[in-house]
């Protein structure tokens, strides 16, 4: 039997053919041919144990004992039995039938295991008196069936469970790649060549590390099948385990030899402790614990150490399966092309995926891509070569002020005394924006009584509202100085009109103020400390930002190192943002407006922040607490002052709900952690039992930045402790 050649098959992943076709040549297969999603070929019991030990690739070694006549369920049923079953089975073993495909009278494939099936069992009880046992979960063994119309070949199921499955990764991420899949990237980006020059694996999204594994075994020369406990030869009545053991025992010598002279870097980062402790276990598991390093590290701290050896940065990034707004994967993309350009110039890198269109947001052009297919999912494999060191950044607005000469004259003398109040606010709080890189703030804010105006520059972009002038000023007046501070300020400020958005602020009761104004969908990225963030100036009366919180969400990046952070009443998550680009160990983040916790998650995604440590929670904030159970070191509250949604239970109002808010709110806070409360309410006033009961203290003057100077009651803020 050992020299006798036998008829395999191997199927694979679609996509892989090609690449599975020269492993078994190299194997030593002959007779090789591809086909759709497998190859077959021809070669002795010794390198069909090697196959299924060694093949990286393959899903199933299949051994075809024959092809029949299926023009009928009657010819195929004379066919099966046309076999000695008792060459393949004993009279204790068990068996399965896996049937594929379909003929003229059978389609399904269910009634066709079935029928299989009771044609073997009836050929070994007539001929010899016994029956063997079907057992569809773990059997002894394996029989495939794969019908073609009026032709079904018959095969031995030599691998038994598909052969992706190794053995080390008992538990997975959300979305995990067959560990086979992994491999043919692998092969596809040229690791096993770059690994013989010692050549670093980094992979910046690492999840249950199958890419590390995976690449360290080809580093290392270890047979893939090595940890598997059972084969589906085991039981088989062909099997010779003298073969067997030969090759098994060959295969532990090469990982011994391969393990000791293996000389490449193998690193993974991964955001959620969860997920990283899952890849630990799987890569000890794997005996791999000294070869790759796992580091708990979110994409956006991915910091690579110039003093390795540069490689490939491999990644298998979600394209639409594990997060659920798919618009955040946009900038997510972005940001994780910037990250390879910045960390790992001179880098090669691989990137597997499903959108194009995705792609395009990495900023990369691929050298060249291959499409492979995940399940019934067509993706690409990108390959890059990386050359850029950095990403430049759009030059900023104050910075593009100062080469402008401004020679504007405004056609009025009262548009002329806006222009200069303009021209001095900018020179002031330009060169204090500049040095505290700032990217956008408020440039004036009715500082004449004549021109009740709010100007926010955002970038090269400025959003005007005009406040409800009072009843005693002449409606023609207010409106001929609305249209001279329009004129004046693109002519100050050296902007096209185009990038002047304005917008009449009245006093909002109920939803108005989240009421959608215009459809455009246009999103400005700006700057805010560590953070990138998302601002919309058409759509809605708010940009998505609000200036005026500036210093309290840098105070809460400077504070929440470390700690479970909760932001109630989040809107877009812009503080959230800052606790997780400080460091925070989670974020919650609850919100009623499902349109804003997609703004927030766009945010999270932008920086980099993707994983489940980042919780969106769609949900009324006071109903929220009354059902939450977790603890939390440091809270932030922001409510509206007035709210009648649909969606909530009843009328909100800030000044008779926030007893109950900040009370439930303390009940979640951990011992030594503080909530901070703020409220933009004019005439509010916070419950004196409130006092009483907390460590309150108001830091209102300690968040109002130099911008908002001129109107300190734009918002109030306390710290409570216990």
């Amino acid at each position: 039997m050992s020299t006798t050649m036998l008829t395999l098959f191997a199927s694979c992943p679609k996509g892989v053919e090609s690449l599975l076709a020269e492993e078994l040549k190299e194997l030593g297969a002959s007779e090789v041919a591809e086909t759709v999603a497998g190859v077959s070929f021809a070669g002795n019991l010794e390198l069909a144990y090697k196959a299924c030990l060694w093949s990286r690739l393959a899903s199933r070694i299949l051994l075809r004992i024959g092809e029949v006549d299926s023009s009928d369920k009657h010819a195929l049923y004379r066919g099966v039995q046309s076999f000695d079953w008792d060459e393949h089975l004993d009279q204790g073993s068990s068996f399965r039938v896996d049937f594929n495909g379909s003929t003229p009278d059978i389609t399904h494939t269910r009634f066709g295991s079935q029928f299989v099936k009771d044609a073997i069992v009836d050929q070994l009880r007539d001929r010899h008196g016994w029956r063997p046992s079907v057992d569809n979960a773990k059997p002894d063994l394996r029989i495939n069936v794969h019908a073609r119309g009026d032709n079904t070949f018959v095969a031995i199921d030599l691998s038994g469970q598909s052969l992706h499955e190794r053995g080390y990764r008992l538990e997975a991420g959300e979305a995990p790649l067959k560990e086979n899949l992994a491999a043919a990237i692998l092969y596809r980006a040229g690791w096993p060549e770059l690994a013989k020059q010692g050549s670093t694996l980094l992979d910046p999204m690492c999840g249950s590390g199958t890419f590390l594994i995976e690449g360290a075994m080809m580093a290392a020369d270890i047979a893939p099948g090595l940890l598997r406990a059972r084969f589906g030869f085991d039981k088989w009545m062909g099997h010779i385990p003298k073969i067997w053991l030969a090759v098994l025992e060959d295969a532990r010598e090469r990982r011994m030899a391969g393990l000791a002279g293996v000389n490449t870097t193998i690193v993974g980062y991964e955001g959620l402790p969860k997920i990283v402790g899952r890849a630990r276990a799987n890569i000890q598991r794997a005996g791999l614990g000294k070869l790759i390093t796992v580091k708990q590290q979110e994409l956006a701290s991915l910091k690579v150490d110039p003093e390795i050896q540069s490689g490939l940065v491999i990644a298998n990034p979600p394209y639409g399966e594990r997060m659920g707004d798919e618009a955040s994967l946009v900038y997510l993309y972005k940001h994780l092309g910037e990250k390879i350009k910045q960390q790992a110039p001179g880098w090669q890198a691989a990137i597997f995926t499903s959108s194009q269109a995705l792609v395009r947001s990495l900023g990369m052009g691929p050298k060249k891509s291959y499409t492979l297919f995940n399940g019934a999912l067509s993706c690409k494999l990108y390959l890059y070569d990386v050359r850029e060191r950095q990403v430049d950044q759009p030059a900023s607005q104050q910075t593009r002020q100062d080469s402008v000469v401004n020679t504007f004259k405004a056609s009025t003398a009262g548009g002329e005394m806006f222009a200069n109040r303009l021209r001095k606010n900018l020179k002031q709080l330009g060169k204090w924006a500049r040095k505290e890189n700032i990217d956008c703030y408020r440039l004036y804010d009715a500082d004449m009584p004549e021109y009740v105006v709010a100007v926010d520059l955002y970038r090269d972009w400025v959003h005007v509202q005009e406040y409800a002038a009072p009843k005693s000023i002449d409606e023609t007046k207010a409106h001929q100085r609305l249209l001279e501070a329009l004129e004046v300020i693109p002519g100050v400020l050296g902007i096209p009109e185009n990038h002047v958005v304005f917008k009449r602020r009245e006093r909002q009761s109920g939803k108005r103020q989240y009421e959608k104004l215009e459809q455009s969908g246009d999103m400005l990225e700006v700057k805010e400390g560590e953070c990138r963030l998302l601002v919309n100036l058409k759509d809605y009366l708010d940009t998505g930002l609000f200036l005026d919180h500036r210093k309290m969400r840098l105070r809460i990046a400077r504070e929440a190192a470390g700690k479970d952070f909760l932001n109630l009443f989040c809107y877009t998550g812009t503080a959230t943002v800052h606790a997780a680009v400080g460091g925070a160990a989670s974020t919650t983040s609850v919100d009623l407006s499902n349109t804003y916790l997609g703004w927030a998650r766009k945010n999270l995604a932008l920086n980099g922040l993707v994983d489940r440590k980042h919780r969106l929670e769609q949900a009324d904030c006071l109903q929220w607490l009354k059902q939450d159970t977790r603890n939390y070191d440091l809270i932030f509250m922001d409510p509206p002052t007035f709210s009648n949604s649909k969606r909530m239970r009843g009328v909100f109002d800030v000044q008779e709900a926030h007893v109950e808010l900040i009370e439930r709110a303390m009940a979640r806070l951990k011992p030594g952690g503080v909530l901070y409360f703020s409220n933009n309410f004019r005439r509010f006033q916070l419950a004196k039992e409130l006092e009483q009961k907390f460590s309150v203290e108001e830091i209102t003057a300690s968040t109002i930045d130099r911008d908002f100077q001129r109107r300190p009651g734009i918002h109030r803020c306390w710290c409570i402790r216990r």
